[in-house]
């Protein structure tokens, strides 16, 4: 596989200016697989150079250019999914059908903004005075940031660039440094798809921090759109108010999944099984806590149990595995110390709770006998470990469920119309109902508290690339 590993700026791959390098190294076997270039700060600054000088020109370029050009783009990574996939196996460690359904989920996020590009809407209307005509329209904000984590390499990415481009943003991209060669990867299928010089640029910023943050000082960058943790989140909207650069930002999650008395157990173990180990846990949206009714409750230990056992673990590039790699050995070590202390805490481990042999790998696991209030129900686990809290009555679950400062994904197993009820109660941007997946192109993702600021995706996440623009004229 020809692996991308220099920064893309002004419409050229080119190494960092002073030549340094990173080793990128595939978290199944500890190997290096590249290096990948260092941009310093004459880099990321002639990055915004690039994006600013473009700007005008994409901004002014018809709408349906730009949707032909995403379209491209997406029947590219159509006819190139299973590179696509590897690429996020090896960087990432993720098992082949999470990378393959990642790799079909993120082509998606061009097909929709190709789709959204051509209708953005305005309005025209008379004023309640009838003095004038009042006409509202929708321009390109301008030079977008886009600051994407290392779990969704390939989704996180087009997420943020379908919109930004469809709505005629210029942009910089700004990868993790553990998952840079799908980011790559994606930025040159946008230009073999047609992207102009300089609409696109692609940095990886040494000190990461401090670049980005010189980066949203410089004036023409108008927009930064954050996926990632609320601790850093919190450092960039400082930042950014310090410039009054508009943000969207998608940061941590504490996803509670609650099992009513009325669920069917058949569907709430499946649901949970995806809720859970989709990714192997490493995703904002994973089920965090699993609140479980008294009166299913060793039911569903016994099933889920039966499931995780059923896991196969191991290298993703092996289609058999169903669990790949954490993305690194400093990840997996943090969710064993989670697990450890759980443990301490009261937890029982009924399954799991180890890592096996070389590499970043760690067991499917399931603790029971969990407190509300211990250390790994306030963390984001950000791994395959299933931790169970017993409840006797609803509204205690809803209150558990709500006591966190995160709200971005909920779950609830029940009959209908009662997991309805506790899902209109839960503080969540979003909230899956007998279901383990809600992510989808067409609707608005986000959260609400701590866990976020705006939505990407549906016809809200074009919004967040466009200002409002009023203009009077005379009736």
């Amino acid at each position: 596989m020809n692996l991308l590993a220099d920064l893309f700026i002004d419409g050229q791959w080119r190494p960092g200016s002073d030549g340094r390098r990173f080793d990128v190294t595939d978290p199944a076997d500890l190997s290096t697989i590249a290096q990948f270039a260092v941009a310093t700060e004459q880099d990321c600054m002639a990055a915004v150079d690039a994006a600013a000088a473009a700007q005008p020109a994409w901004a002014a370029t018809a709408p349906r250019e730009r949707s032909e050009l995403l379209r491209r783009a997406y029947e590219i990574l159509t006819d190139e999914v299973e590179v696509f996939a590897e690429l996020m196996v090896r960087e990432n460690g993720k098992s082949w059908a999470d990378a393959i359904g990642e790799a079909n989920y993120a082509k998606e996020f061009f097909r929709w903004f190709a789709e959204e590009a051509v209708r953005v809407p305005g309005d025209y209307r008379l004023s309640p005075a009838g003095d004038k005509r009042i006409v509202v329209d929708r321009q390109p904000i301008g030079v977008s940031l886009l600051v994407t984590p290392w779990n969704f390499p390939a989704a996180m990415a087009t997420r943020k660039l379908g919109p930004a481009l469809a709505a005629g943003c210029t942009t910089i991209l700004k990868p993790a440094r553990e998952t840079p060669l799908t980011a790559a990867y994606v930025v040159e299928v946008l230009r073999r798809a047609g992207v102009p010089r300089g609409v696109v640029n692609l940095v990886t910023p040494v000190p990461t921090g401090p670049l980005v943050k010189r980066m949203i000082d410089r004036p023409e960058v108008r927009k930064l759109s954050f996926t990632g943790s609320t601790e850093v989140g919190r450092e960039l909207l400082h930042a950014c108010a310090d410039s009054v650069v508009s943000t969207s930002m998608e940061l941590g999650g504490n996803a509670p999944l609650i099992v009513l008395p009325s669920a069917d157990l058949d569907t709430a173990v499946e649901g949970a099984l995806l809720a859970k180990m989709r990714n192997g846990g490493s995703a904002c949206t994973a089920a965090n806590r699993f609140y479980v009714h008294s009166s299913v409750h060793d039911e569903f230990v016994a099933r889920m149990d039966a499931a995780l056992a059923a896991v196969s673990v191991g290298p993703g590039l092996d289609r058999a595995n169903d669990l790949g790699a954490l993305v690194s050995v400093a990840e997996r070590d943090k969710v064993a110390d989670l697990v450890r202390t759980a443990v301490a805490q009261g937890a029982t481990v009924v399954r799991g709770g180890r890592s096996p042999g070389h590499g970043a790998f760690y067991d499917a696991t399931l603790l029971t006998g969990v407190v509300h209030g211990s250390t790994i129900t306030t963390t984001e686990i950000f791994g395959p470990v299933t931790a169970v809290i017993r409840f006797d009555h609803v509204d205690d679950a809803v209150e558990m469920a709500n006591d966190t400062v995160y709200g971005l994904m909920a779950y609830v197993f029940g009959e209908e119309r009662e997991a309805m009820a506790v899902a209109r109660r839960l503080e969540a941007g979003m909230v899956a109902v007998n279901r383990g997946v809600v992510s989808d192109p067409a609707a608005p993702f986000g959260g609400v508290k701590q866990s976020g600021l705006g939505r990407e995706g549906g016809s809200e996440g074009i919004l967040e690339f466009l200002e409002e623009k009023y203009i009077a004229l005379t009736a």
